[in-house]
């Protein structure tokens, strides 16, 4: 069974200006109901995880300043909304929504959050609507508790991960693989085991013939025993913040091929949604829901 993990503090309300990003949050879940390719099984709602998980990725003094909204200004800015008790609790929350997923992708094959994604949070500092860095911890969590060793995190969000790439820059265990816009944030890169930037306008058939080309070859010289995959559908061409000519169907076609990729190479998967910024919210929500669909189809 697909299992997802969502919790109704992922629509959390924003101060007006900050809201339009939340909306999907609460949308995405209600579009899968309705059109019956999830029923109230499928989800489950994860809670506030042992403190332990998070500080094995994040420098314990960030964590604890995160928590008791002692972040310095400057370094709050950084963020992008203003910080408070409740944005932090569903920061926790939904890591610990990434870490359960990892027990299902484990039993299922695959698991998904219908948040996360949160890959520009660093070792000691949050970015860009990112505080804590959910597939990091998921990570990290799989290899204390031995359900993996080698781990590739694939991310195809628009934006590089430059979070997740520094928190993992001196650990062969995890591969970090990029694949994003060249021109788009964070201007200032770090650097992934490996990155591919692409031109501004990619379309469809350039961007999905160089991920055809790399995925495989790369699975196959690593040889990871457990994904995780960052969606993100800010690659298409109508997103607001992102830079790439993709159309709907060309990544929900980006989407079938790495899913079906894991199935067929048996290597379980975790996905966190990530960024989705078109001026349309039903274009976001059904670019997001062709994820959970293609989940469904490829796997059950």
């Amino acid at each position: 069974m697909l299992k997802i993990a969502y919790h109704p503090i992922y629509k959390h309300p924003l101060p007006e200006g900050h809201r339009f990003p939340m909306l999907k949050y609460d949308l995405l879940p209600k579009q899968l109901l309705h059109e019956g390719t999830c029923m109230e099984e499928n989800f489950f709602e994860p809670a506030i995880p042992n403190d332990k998980y998070i500080v094995a990725v994040h420098d314990p003094e960030y964590f604890y300043d995160l928590l008791n909204i002692k972040i310095p200004p400057r370094e709050a800015r950084k963020i992008g909304f203003p910080l408070t008790e409740s944005l932090v609790h569903r920061e926790r929350i939904i890591a610990d929504g990434t870490m359960k997923g990892c027990k299902y992708a484990l039993e299922y094959g695959i698991a998904m959050n219908i948040a996360g994604g949160t890959h520009h949070a660093y070792t000691n500092r949050g970015e860009a609507f990112c505080m804590l860095n959910d597939q990091a911890i998921g990570a990290r969590y799989l290899q204390a508790k031995g359900m993996a060793k080698k781990i590739l995190i694939v991310d195809l969000d628009v934006h590089q991960g430059n979070g997740t790439a520094e928190i993992f820059q001196n650990d062969a265990s995890v591969f970090t693989f990029s694949m994003h816009g060249a021109s788009n944030y964070p201007f200032k890169k770090e650097t992934s085991d490996l990155d591919i930037p692409l031109e501004k306008g990619s379309n469809d058939t350039a961007y999905l013939s160089i991920l055809k080309e790399i995925l495989p070859k790369l699975i196959n010289t690593e040889k990871p025993d457990f994904i995780f995959y960052l969606c993100g559908v800010d690659v298409i061409a109508t997103d607001k913040l992102g830079t790439l000519g993709m159309s709907v169907q060309g990544c929900k076609e980006r989407d079938a091929f790495v899913l079906e990729t894991c199935l067929k190479l048996q290597i379980p998967v975790q996905c966190s949604m990530g960024g989705g910024y078109s001026p349309n919210i039903k274009t976001i929500v059904d670019a997001h829901a062709n994820t959970f669909r293609l989940a469904q189809q490829i796997y059950f």
